[in-house]
């Protein structure tokens, strides 16, 4: 496995998303063909940059304004897709760096997409359901230039759902003066949403997961699973794991860390958040400690929470055999050349959570042709992607000597910038 030397630029101390993100564009440059090298530099550049500011008016009449983005990083493959999240530290950076990022993702398992994203600096806990509504609408009509279901589609990411979908397609339709379901995906099923959406980016990560241990002789049967995050994409896969035979010891979100050396019971965990908005205090379960948490030893590790939660601090601690990267960038570059030099293979978020914007996908094309698949059809086509996907990159890295995220931007990048190349420039 590759191990390059950081840059000055990249520390603990000035780290950002999208400086990340330029890191990794750096360390795969010198591995394409020659005839990419030209292009390279469009990877460095996002296409275009939005900053909406989105005033709305409060339940008690009062006027407060967010500041909201919508970032386009490259759509030579197709329109721009991606999420958007409502999150009270989101910037441009790290709206940047998931565009980015979308760009390679949607080219690692070869859907006719670009790579956008958008978000929101609010904290949708301190608002009104009725204000979210507002603040939704507010901030469709704001980016509506951008987006559109041949141009750029949504998706839901972190704080936002189904529901949030549906007041975009509902504000981007009644200025089109017709209703366009294709313009978000993620969206609830009676407004054209696709079965198993839910649980795409979850699945995503069991499926990787699987196929990682299938090569490095992890058996998933009797497997202790960490998982941080307990929202859809920790919640379904924990889940998945538990139901393969799996013992899933630890659960994190941001109430804290539940622990059962002999496995959680995720259904009964996933009833008990819901009635009480906290995983602390479940039946069956200890509290662990932050330090406690990193350093259980288990066959696979779970981040599915923030960026940036794997990094120079906690990566000596890790006592596990496979990280899945559920989350997006949740692994430093610091963090990850710590994991490779004591044998923890990564399977990078560009691949492992691709379930999502796969079965986003999916969504989109069922909406054009106005023909809907079964849950059973939905998954068996996202469990051929992925595994697909998985076995190109791990073909690459084995005759390479690659890690897996270098193998996988290797033929993400590739791709964007074959496309780029052929389309050529305008005028």
């Amino acid at each position: 496995m590759d191990q390059t030397r950081l840059p000055s630029y990249i520390s603990s101390e000035n780290i950002g998303p999208w400086r990340i993100f330029l890191h990794q564009i750096e360390q795969v440059a010198p591995l394409l063909e020659p005839a990419l090298h030209p292009w390279v530099e469009t990877l460095r550049r996002p296409k275009r940059s939005l900053i909406v500011d989105v005033p709305i008016r409060l339940d008690n009449g009062e006027i407060a304004h967010f500041e909201g983005y919508r970032v386009h990083h490259n759509t030579s493959r197709g329109p721009g897709k991606g999420g958007i999240r409502y999150h009270q530290d989101v910037t441009l950076s790290e709206v940047m760096a998931l565009s980015g990022w979308m760009t390679i993702k949607n080219a690692v398992v070869n859907v006719p997409f670009g790579g956008a994203k958008g978000g929101i600096r609010v904290d949708p806990r301190q608002l009104s359901l009725a204000e979210l509504e507002r603040l939704t609408r507010r901030y469709t009509s704001e980016i509506s230039s951008m987006i559109g279901p041949d141009k750029d589609i949504p998706a839901p990411d972190m704080n936002t759902n189904a529901q949030v979908m549906a007041w975009m397609m509902d504000t981007y339709s009644m200025g089109e003066g017709r209703t366009v379901t294709g313009v978000v995906t993620g969206k609830p099923l009676a407004l054209g949403g696709s079965l198993g959406r839910q649980d795409a980016t979850g699945r995503g990560v069991f499926v990787t997961a699987r196929e990682a241990g299938r090569r490095l002789g992890v058996a998933l049967d009797g497997a202790r699973v960490v998982v941080q995050g307990f929202g859809n994409v920790g919640e379904a896969s924990a889940r998945m794991f538990a139901q393969a035979g799996a013992k899933v010891i630890a659960i994190q979100d941001v109430s804290g860390t539940v622990y059962n050396p002999a496995g959680l019971d995720v259904a009964a965990l996933r009833s008990y958040y819901a009635a009480n908005r906290s995983l602390l205090g479940a039946p069956g379960t200890d509290a662990l400690g932050n330090e406690e948490f990193w350093a259980l030893p288990c066959e696979f590790l779970v981040p599915a929470a923030l960026e940036s939660q794997i990094n120079r601090y906690n990566a000596g601690q890790i006592d596990a055999r496979i990280v899945v990267e559920g989350a997006n960038g949740p692994t430093t570059p610091e963090a990850e050349a710590i994991l490779a030099e004591r044998g923890i293979t990564v399977v990078p978020d560009v691949l492992a959570n691709a379930g999502g914007v796969t079965v986003s996908y999916f969504e989109w094309v069922q909406d054009f042709s106005s023909y809907f698949w079964s849950e059973d059809e939905i998954n068996a086509r996202l469990d051929r992607i992925m595994t697909e996907a998985f076995n190109a990159i791990w073909q690459l890295a084995e005759e390479r000597k690659l890690s897996l995220r270098t193998a996988a931007f290797v033929i993400g990048c590739t791709r964007v910038l074959a496309a780029r190349e052929t389309r050529g420039l305008y005028p």
